[in-house]
């Protein structure tokens, strides 16, 4: 990375608002991972080969988002589940980052390719505004089975989150963060002015090497955007 990528958002101003990735980002798992491992083995390790291919960019999200969730069907008790699993997985010092940049007078979103059900009550412990949250509904029977999914959100798709940070009108300069393509999409799509890879996490050379910076922390990330740690 040259040292002008790696200035990051110094180059474009301080900035004004920061898009945030959940899953391998503010918390340590994947979400869908995570309920394919309910599952038996051959579906967690086709579901989790899906998740990874998607997230590399070697297959687009459309092309596995809805297989993925029918391959596991998640009931709402796993999916409240997996909500506590979130906020047990939380990456250390997002909460105390997010807390920074919002005194700071940024405004924190997240934006997510992830279930909504499961996203909130993180969102909620992490101090983002529900309005601010970004993520798929997910829909269940009067019982608790798996329905289906809003097939309509662009967030199942690959260049889904840059279409939904436009769509927010967030104050420029934009800084977003994320492990994967779709994050990535944010920045190549110009509905960022800088993208940080984060790999506190996962590691993929792909988004890193085309990432204004790389950011192994949320202690790194409240350095670099304000100043202080």
């Amino acid at each position: 990375m040259s040292a002008a990528r790696d200035a990051g958002v110094d180059a474009v101003g301080r900035a004004r608002s920061v898009v945030l990735d959940a899953d391998s980002t503010l918390a340590g798992i994947e979400g869908i991972d995570w309920l394919a491992a309910r599952r038996s083995a051959g579906v967690a390790a086709r579901v989790a080969a899906l998740t990874g291919s998607a997230m590399d960019g070697t297959l687009a999200l459309d092309e596995v988002y809805g297989a993925r969730l029918a391959a596991v069907a998640p009931t709402r008790t796993e999916v409240d589940e997996l909500a506590a699993a979130y906020i047990d997985a939380v990456a250390p010092g997002a909460k105390v980052c997010i807390a920074a940049l919002q005194s700071a007078g940024l405004r924190v979103v997240m934006v997510s390719g992830g279930l909504r059900q499961a996203l909130h009550p993180l969102a909620n412990y992490l101090g983002i505004d529900a309005r601010d949250v970004h993520a798929v509904d997910v829909t269940f029977t009067a019982d608790g089975a798996y329905l289906g999914f809003d097939a309509s959100s662009a967030l199942t798709t690959q260049k889904g989150k840059a279409a939904v940070v436009r769509s927010i009108d967030l104050a420029r300069p934009v800084f977003a963060v994320g492990d994967g393509s779709t994050d990535l999409a944010i920045r190549e799509l110009g509905a960022c002015d800088r993208f940080a890879a984060f790999t506190g996490f996962v590691r993929r050379e792909g988004v890193v090497a085309k990432a204004d910076l790389e950011s192994r922390s949320f202690i790194h990330l409240q350095h670099h955007l304000l100043g202080t740690a």
